[in-house]
């Protein structure tokens, strides 16, 4: 990643940084969830039999679409988020064969990343107000520096259910949006009108703003230290609605900057720590858009490592 879009992304860091500790502690308001005082999977409670079933009839053409970006050690992140990937022979550095009764060769891959980088699932442990997180978890009492002891996104059952697309970038007659544009709640009220979009109890709904298409391969630094998306009140909007997930075509949801007086980074407090929601970043939709389609079952089977707060995705998308 270069140094332009690091430093880039500090400043973003440091905003964050102010608005939390500006805000107030919330805890002695904490209610339990309407899941109970000692859910950990938040809105994955509303994966149901009846609701896969349902998704499930969403497949008429036999299609499938990878949701997900594919990252490697230049794909912009949130600083100092990264990607080192090392390709090793263990035991037969070089290809060396090794006898198993035939010359056998193998690769081996050897990693060191961040779970937050590129396509993600943020847990319901990623991110709190004051110290207090999702149904009323204090931050001292379940992150140690070894992962997670609640909340970690090796517990999110898979995500399956129905997805709709609300296409922002269509509604304001743009190829995209550009970045700092604020998606307020009377927009995509318009936006769900005119594109006869039904949201249900259990939905995953993901925004389309073109910034991934438009900006992650020809301006890159541009792509990650800056977006367009959603103000609090779309998140309190669809918290409404019992949605089970709140996701877009850019790497952090909420707008960057934010507005005026705003509040950084404020969806994700109302949708994480207030209702269990879970967010999904840089979900690739726009291919399943060009396909004619704004409706389709939703599979997600991330990776289980105990205790990760985030995890690299590549949903499914079927139709």
């Amino acid at each position: 990643m270069s140094i332009a879009t690091r430093a880039a992304g500090a400043l973003v860091t440091l905003g964050l940084s102010l608005g939390v500790l500006a805000a107030p502690a919330f805890a002695q308001d904490c209610e339990p969830s309407q899941w109970g005082a000692d859910d950990e999977i938040g809105s994955a409670n509303l994966v149901t039999e009846e609701r896969v079933k349902l998704a499930a009839e969403l497949i008429k053409q036999g299609k499938t679409r990878p949701l997900g970006i594919v990252i490697d050690a230049n794909t912009p992140a949130y600083p100092p988020r990264g990607v080192s990937l090392q390709v090793v022979q263990p035991n037969h550095t070089g290809g060396k064969p090794i006898d198993l009764g035939y010359a056998a060769v193998a690769n081996d891959d050897l990693a060191q990343l961040w779970f937050g980088v590129g396509s993600q699932l943020d847990g319901l442990g990623h991110f709190g107000v004051g110290g207090t997180f999702y149904n009323c978890n204090d931050w001292a009492d379940f992150a140690p520096i070894t992962g997670l002891t609640k909340m970690g996104t090796h517990n999110v059952p898979p995500l399956v259910g129905r997805a709709v697309i609300i296409d922002m970038a269509a509604h304001a007659g743009v190829e995209f949006l550009e970045g700092g544009h604020a998606i307020p709640l009377s927009d995509v009220q318009e936006a769900i009108e005119q594109q006869n979009v039904e949201i249900r109890e259990g939905d995953i709904v993901i925004f389309h703003t073109g910034w991934t298409e438009a900006k992650l391969e020809s301006a890159p630094q541009e792509w990650g230290s800056t977006e367009p998306g959603i103000l609090p009140d779309v998140a309190e909007f669809l918290a409404e609605r019992n949605v089970m997930a709140v996701g877009a075509d850019t790497w952090g949801l909420d707008v960057v900057p934010a507005p005026e007086g705003g509040k950084l980074f404020f969806a994700h407090a109302v949708l994480l720590k207030d209702n269990g929601i879970y967010i999904l970043e840089t979900m690739n939709v726009g291919p399943v858009l060009d396909d004619g389609v704004n409706e389709f079952m939703f599979v997600l089977g991330q990776a289980r490592v105990r205790g990760a707060v985030q995890m690299i995705i590549n949903p499914v998308a079927l139709y």
